[in-house]
């Protein structure tokens, strides 16, 4: 399997031409993770204080700009303030990559959650379910999005050249026909109860609860961890990279000082819909989810 697509891009307002931009756009729904090597992200003198995970809270395991606001870090105002700016940054170069790369996306794209994560990948996770390292597809128990794809780009800015290793699974597609029969239907008025309850921000999709369900049985599913179609990658030092995480199948194996953009996307933005994990999911189930 080759789950990688390279290219040579080396600046954050690339020059693409429509029908390059056409065929990258395939690459990305098709479920590969479309890697460019030769695209950096550099602090500034100023800003290499950051390198260092004693800038956590201890609250969380990422730092995040949500806002104007820096969450999971603590330090002075003043160079909270700086790190927000070098945060914010890293999200308008983001942006600007996606907007060049696929236009077509561009009104349609919500910015969501930019975040820099100094701490080492390695360690004991809190739980399976925060296990990383295990294979595994985006979805959120508090926030369903009712098929809304998303998108993400990743910088390793790690100054000692240390890698962002991954391992990347087989296709979305062939791993949910190998857990979609294990996966009960959802439960009648569960959705409206979690809701009213205030544990999710609104109430899942059909979608969103087989979703859930692909990602805790992929993480458990030890044997499947082991064996299961995939391939690790090396992300360089001073590469990024770009994928759909809700359909391609991913673990973080190790790595240190990492930017991090969320988009999210309607279906209805993509160049080609019928790819996204809600009609792929229609399809194998033969009803409609969301």
């Amino acid at each position: 399997m080759q789950a990688l697509h390279s290219m040579d891009i080396q600046n954050w307002q690339p020059n693409v031409q429509p029908t390059l931009s056409d065929q990258l756009a395939l690459t990305l729904e098709q479920g590969k993770v479309l890697h460019l090597p030769k695209l950096r992200f550099d602090l500034e003198d100023a800003e290499q204080i950051f390198y260092s995970p004693e800038w956590l809270s201890g609250k969380r395991k990422n730092i995040s700009l949500e806002g104007n606001e820096v969450r999971g870090a603590s330090g002075s105002p003043e160079l909270l303030k700086q790190m927000g700016s070098m945060i914010r940054r890293y999200s308008e170069q983001s942006a600007s990559l996606i907007n060049r790369l696929f236009p077509n996306y561009t009104k349609h794209l919500n910015k969501a959650r930019t975040s820099f994560r100094p701490s080492i990948v390695e360690g004991p996770p809190p739980s399976w379910k925060k296990d990383d390292s295990r294979l595994h597809v985006d979805a959120f128990p508090s926030r369903p999005n009712h098929g809304e794809r998303i998108l993400r780009v990743f910088t390793n800015v790690n100054p000692v050249g240390v890698s962002r290793v991954w391992r990347v699974g087989e296709p979305f597609e062939d791993a949910a026909k190998r857990f979609l029969p294990q996966i009960p239907r959802q439960l009648p008025g569960s959705a409206w109860l979690l809701h009213a309850l205030k544990i999710t921000k609104r109430p899942r999709s059909e979608y969103d609860h087989i979703m859930l369900h692909l990602h805790d049985r992929m993480k458990t599913d030890l044997d499947y961890q082991k064996n299961a179609p995939q391939q690790t990658v090396d992300f360089l030092a001073g590469s990024t990279w770009v994928c759909f995480s809700d359909q391609v199948l991913h673990a973080a194996m190790s790595g240190q000082f990492m930017f991090e953009q969320t988009f999210h996307l309607p279906i209805s933005g993509q160049y080609h819909p019928e790819l996204s994990p809600l009609k792929v999911l229609e399809r194998l189930t033969e009803r409609r989810l969301a």
